[in-house]
């Protein structure tokens, strides 16, 4: 489980985050929708223990992060927008290495290849170099890598950000699986359609705060564009 409980950042004068409160239990995910500078990556970065919150805190399966940043980071995958893999290195290769860094394991030829089958990856662009891979590609190997960590909970950041409708239904249907695993799944997106589609809560943040925290079986596509034009405006 991910929780954020009357979470607030500040950077100086501004603050980022305020007053933030979210749970994202095993089995779910929770889109966060928000325009550039809402706090959504902030959020994420408050999980990852890349910075500290000025108030409240965040755990991540009842630890505190700030108390234990070692033993949460076990229990978490990140996949950012861009994917930072080595491009001299095939996609096996990297997700051999990352997987090791992870899990202090070692794993077979056999068990790599399952690894990135499972993640959507083609057996034939297994030994391929990154360098040549398209976005989704790279989206897949770290999808690969969350696997061999056997993560309890998903943190992305713009995961569709600039793919094609195809590869994004692709990257849906990846996360639809984790959910059905008991992973719980907190994304950032610009994209409504994708929340509608993918998530099972929508978050909607603006200037740091969340507006609105909604079931998305309650919400039609129409619905959500409408409520959250209207939070913008506002």
């Amino acid at each position: 489980m991910l929780e954020a409980l009357n979470v607030s950042k500040d950077f100086g004068a501004n603050r980022a985050l305020d007053k933030v409160t979210l749970r994202v239990k095993p089995g779910e995910i929770y889109c966060l929708l928000g325009a550039n500078g809402a706090g959504k990556t902030t959020l994420i970065n408050l999980f990852l223990d890349f910075i500290e919150p000025t108030s409240g805190e965040v755990r991540i399966n009842g630890r505190k992060v700030a108390d234990d940043p070692l033993s949460t980071k076990r229990d978490i995958a990140y996949i950012p927008e861009q994917v930072m893999l080595y491009g001299v290195l095939s996609g096996i290769e990297n997700l051999k290495y990352f997987a090791a860094l992870a899990t202090g394991e070692r794993h077979s030829r056999e068990q790599l290849l399952a690894l990135l089958t499972e993640a959507g990856l083609p057996e034939a662009a297994a030994d391929g170099r990154v360098s040549t891979y398209s976005k989704g590609m790279r989206q897949k190997v770290g999808i690969a890598i969350a696997l061999a960590k056997n993560a309890k909970a998903l943190l992305l950041d713009e995961p569709t950000s600039g793919l094609d409708p195809k590869a994004a239904s692709e990257f849906s249907q990846l996360l639809a699986k984790a959910r059905d695993r008991g992973v719980a799944v907190l994304t950032t997106t610009h994209d409504l359609f994708h929340a509608k589609q993918t998530g099972t809560r929508i978050g909607i943040m603006k200037q740091g705060r969340l507006v609105a925290d909604l079931s998305s079986q309650d919400l039609s596509h129409t619905d959500l564009e409408t409520l959250y034009l209207q939070h913008m405006a506002a």
